[in-house]
């Protein structure tokens, strides 16, 4: 196993990868091309994305470091469970919308963000 220590650089820097990415996507899709991200419960501003990103990532770093002393097959169970994640959680965005310029760019929204974090997050250091 690798220590912890060794792991904490390269998951903070895909935790903050996630959240750029998230925040690409916003500004792209709001200030470019003029999509409107509003859902039901509000307007979608670039901090409401940065702060839904890290408190993704960093819930996603948590439950992969609990897997990591528990199981056997971390990174698989991991990417398991944020895919049923990712597929849950665009449930909000295609039922809460309010166009649907708007719900396909905030599944878009989730979509990058989970691709990031899945792809990179459990990823191991290599020496």
């Amino acid at each position: 196993m690798t220590a912890p220590r060794t792991l904490a650089v390269p998951r903070i820097l895909a935790v903050l990868g996630a959240a750029a990415a998230a925040l690409a996507v916003w500004a792209v899709v709001h200030v470019l091309a003029g999509v409107e991200l509003a859902s039901t419960s509000g307007e979608v501003t670039a901090a409401s994305v940065i702060v839904a990103a890290l408190i993704a990532g960093l819930a996603g770093w948590g439950l992969l470091a609990v897997l990591e002393r528990v199981t056997e097959r971390p990174r698989a169970i991991w990417t398991w469970i944020a895919a049923v994640f990712l597929i849950m959680s665009l449930a909000g965005p295609l039922t809460m919308g309010t166009t649907g310029a708007a719900k396909a760019s905030l599944a878009a929204l989730h979509v990058v963000t989970a691709a990031v974090l899945i792809v990179l997050l459990p990823r191991r250091r290599t020496r």
